[in-house]
């Protein structure tokens, strides 16, 4: 059974459609990353899917249960952490994750353990007993996970859940969403394509309240015309000869310089469907070159993402 289903889900606020009949599902262990520009619909998804908006069309189930008609068991199966955390600021966050669980459904020791769980997960300990208005940004996000995972529900809904966080909490929550990702569904929506690459088995890109683009992240990677490009880095300018050679391999569709200060690189581009990196090494030895750097690129999901959503624009 697939633990989220949408089906022609539509939503408008007057004339402007926000949501455009968009219909998917995902499963246990599937993580989504939901990509989009700015007012692509992706909140508005997230927060229908939540019941926190009803539909202008279309249904939405949460484990089988139909966000509207059957609300209470859709959202007792739903984490949610919606847009900007938002949060009692005059609780500290022991009190309002208490204040969760209990409407959760825990009491007692059975709420204490649930508590405790969520906090150990998102380290949240040494700002328990803090206001959440005094806590930076970053915390008051991870008081919003918390929440969101302390009943270790089946589907998780996370808007941009490392919106304010440093280098080292965005790497600890994307190591909770991975570590919880085999037992649930999870949609990830965010503007760091980065995230898609370390957290996501799958990817959407939405523009325009409609789906443009659903597949898995390499299958956005291929799509990019670095795609199994060949990066060379070296001290001096390469030579000419060097530069011909690789100009005419059957597999080369291009070659791009990436100079720096003091060093020089270049980007030889594949023609589709090839891989030059084999026969790039063979003509760099050949040639008597040395290198400071040769790699293959896997594709750059920003150009991607770029071309897609500006072609819907």
């Amino acid at each position: 059974m697939h633990l989220i289903e949408i089906e022609n889900l539509s939503k408008n606020f007057g004339p402007l459609q926000a949501v455009r009949g968009i219909s998917f599902t995902l499963g246990r262990g599937e993580v989504l990353g939901f990509l989009g520009p700015n007012g692509a619909g992706k909140s508005t998804t997230m927060k229908m899917l939540a019941g926190f908006l009803p539909p202008s069309a279309g249904t939405a189930r949460i484990r089988g249960h139909d966000v509207i008609t059957d609300g209470l068991r859709a959202r007792a199966a739903l984490g949610y952490l919606p847009e900007g955390a938002p949060a009692y600021p005059d609780m500290t966050p022991a009190d309002f994750l208490t204040f969760i669980a209990r409407i959760r459904g825990f009491s007692g020791a059975e709420a204490r353990r649930a508590v405790d769980q969520a906090v150990e997960r998102v380290q949240l300990g040494h700002v328990l007993r803090q206001p959440i208005d005094t806590l930076s940004k970053g915390f008051k996000r991870r008081v919003g996970l918390a929440q969101a995972i302390l009943h270790d529900p089946a589907v998780l809904v996370l808007d941009e859940p490392t919106d304010g966080l440093d280098p080292n909490q965005k790497h600890q929550v994307r190591a909770l969403i991975a570590g919880m990702a085999a037992e649930k569904a999870i949609i990830v929506s965010t503007h760091i394509l980065e995230e898609v690459d370390a957290v996501c088995t799958r990817a959407m890109v939405i523009a325009a309240g409609r789906i443009l683009l659903d597949g898995t992240p390499a299958e956005l990677e291929a799509r990019s015309p670095y795609h199994r490009a060949v990066y060379l880095r070296a001290t001096a300018p390469l030579p000419a000869a060097l530069l011909a050679a690789l100009s005419a391999l059957p597999t080369v569709r291009a070659l791009e310089p990436a100079t720096r200060a003091g060093e020089h690189g270049l980007y030889v581009l594949p023609r589709p469907g090839t891989e030059p990196a084999g026969a790039v090494r063979e003509l760099v030895a050949q040639h008597g070159v040395t290198l400071l750097e040769l790699r293959t690129e896997r594709g750059r999901l920003d150009g991607v993402f770029r071309d897609i959503t500006q072609q819907a624009a």
